[in-house]
C-alpha cells in the first residue's frame, strides 16, 4: 500500500507560547511543488539553509493541538527536532527501491532504512543540501 502522510513523535517536542508541550505530527510525501515554489522565497534565496524551515512548514500537517504549522513554529523547535524531522523527510521522499549495502554487516537494505541507519548524512537530499 502507498503511504502518503506518516505519523511522527519528536525527540524534544514544540513548546508552544502558553507552555504546551507538542510532540505527535503527521508528515505528508513532498510533491514537486513543495520542493520548487519555497526556491523563489526570498528568505531562501538569502539563506539557502531556511529551505528545509519552508519545506518542513509545507509537509507537516499536523503537530500536537495547534491549528497552523507555518515557519515560525518550525524556527521555534529544537535543534534535535529539527535535525529528526529532516531525518524523516528525506526518508519518506527517497525511492525505496534503491539498495544500499550496510557498511557495519554488509546487508543489503532499502535506502530508506540505511538512511536512517546513518549511511546517509544526516538531513542531506539534493532538497536539503549539507550546509558544512
Amino acid at each position: 500500500m502507498f503511504h502518503t502522510e506518516f505519523d511522527f513523535r519528536l525527540p524534544c517536542g514544540f513548546l508552544d507560547e502558553e507552555g504546551t508541550l507538542h510532540r505527535d505530527g503527521v508528515m505528508r510525501r513532498a510533491t514537486a511543488a513543495d520542493e520548487i515554489l519555497p526556491l523563489k522565497d526570498p528568505r531562501v534565496r538569502n539563506n539557502d539553509a531556511y529551505l528545509i524551515v519552508i519545506l518542513l512548514s509545507r509537509v507537516i500537517t499536523r503537530l500536537g493541538g495547534l491549528s497552523m504549522i507555518n515557519p515560525k513554529v518550525i524556527e521555534g523547535l529544537f535543534a534535535t527536532d529539527l535535525a529528526y524531522l529532516q531525518e524523516l523527510y528525506n526518508r519518506i521522499n527517497a525511492l525505496h527501491d534503491e539498495l544500499a549495502t550496510c557498511p557495519h554487516c554488509g546487508k543489503s537494505l532499502p535506502l530508506a532504512d540505511a538512511v536512517a541507519g546513518g549511511v546517509r548524512p544526516l538531513g542531506e537530499s539534493s532538497a536539503t543540501p549539507s550546509i558544512n
